[in-house]
């Protein structure tokens, strides 16, 4: 991709119009927060400077667990499980929601949260449920919970579209119609490296994964309109799987080709692969924001190293 196309930021943004700055002549509205998971894998700097709540799933590795205070370093962890180690994971409860939520709560402001896609674990429907709560004790607030249907970068993107309408001046009402009217233009395309993961979660068959592996065969998956997990192709070659995702994206953009100007990509420990993709990417899209950060612990200890994802708004998933 040549320099002038487009601005490349790997864990940090930089946002290249004015839409973010909320209007002076707005009409004053009720006061409220964005919140998430670290599954949208946004990273920490994006988070700060939009004020965005974040709450932790938290994951277990060789008999230690590990929580935001102590996650390891995206390599380290890839690294550990490049030698064989076999992390597990843990949603997060109604409890942990109450210490995001509440302290929020009591400021007087609202709360638009969006949470990890209800397919894949049972931390959105844990949100409702604090949310319920948190409600009755606090009758004059409102909190809405909206299950995203994505994982990684794609619930990061949707946060990342949900920031710009509430920094355009639109009310908590308007930026949620706009989530739930959109999350499924959100596409999510992954492959991975090693097949095992996979089985591991019950993804692929424990004989999909030895013949895949010995045959090289690499995975292309989406993230479908339910929210799982669904494999969509295969191929020979980690370049050919790489290709793939871009010639996906090419017949998944429909309606959205002549205004795509971003997209995210999510990898577990693979930089490199990242950028090539979004240098592909580039050749045929005039992009102005590319976040590419690593896949989380909580998401990649399901993927495992190796993995790449590539998200961006299309006509369908």
């Amino acid at each position: 991709m040549k320099k002038r196309d487009a601005l490349f930021f790997i864990s940090i943004f930089y946002y290249t119009d004015n839409s973010f700055e909320r209007s002076k002549n707005s009409v004053k509205m009720r006061e409220y927060v964005i919140t998430t998971d670290n599954n949208a894998d946004l990273p920490d700097s994006f988070l700060e400077k939009h004020h965005v709540g974040c709450t932790f799933l938290s994951y277990w590795m060789d008999g230690k667990a590990y929580t935001k205070e102590n996650f390891l370093p995206s390599h380290d962890f890839y690294e550990a499980m490049r030698k064989g180690s076999l992390p597990t994971t843990a949603q997060v409860n109604p409890e942990q929601y109450w210490g995001l939520m509440e302290p929020y709560l009591k400021e007087g402001k609202d709360i638009l949260h969006l949470a990890f896609s209800s397919g894949l674990s049972g931390t959105c429907n844990n949100a409702s449920i604090a949310a319920a709560e948190m409600m009755e004790k606090y009758p004059d607030r409102k909190i809405i919970v909206v299950d995203t249907l994505a994982a990684s970068l794609g619930q990061g993107l949707l946060v990342y579209y949900a920031v710009k309408e509430k920094e355009a001046g639109k009310d908590m009402e308007a930026v949620a119609k706009w989530l739930e009217d959109h999350k499924l233009n959100l596409v999510h395309l992954f492959t991975v490296s090693d097949l095992f993961h996979l089985h591991r979660g019950g993804r692929v068959s424990k004989t999909t994964a030895v013949v895949g592996t010995m045959l090289n065969i690499k995975p292309v998956l989406h993230v479908d309109n339910e929210g799982h997990l669904i494999n969509i192709g295969k191929v020979r070659s980690r370049k050919k799987s790489l290709l793939e995702l871009v010639n996906l994206m090419d017949q998944k953009i429909g309606s959205y080709r002549s205004t795509c100007d971003t997209i995210f990509i999510s990898h577990g420990d693979c930089e490199e692969d990242a950028k090539f993709v979004a240098d592909e990417v580039g050749k045929k899209y005039n992009l102005k924001t590319v976040l590419i950060n690593p896949v989380s612990a909580t998401i990649g200890a399901h993927s495992g190293p190796g993995t790449l994802a590539l998200f961006f708004l299309g006509d369908e998933r």
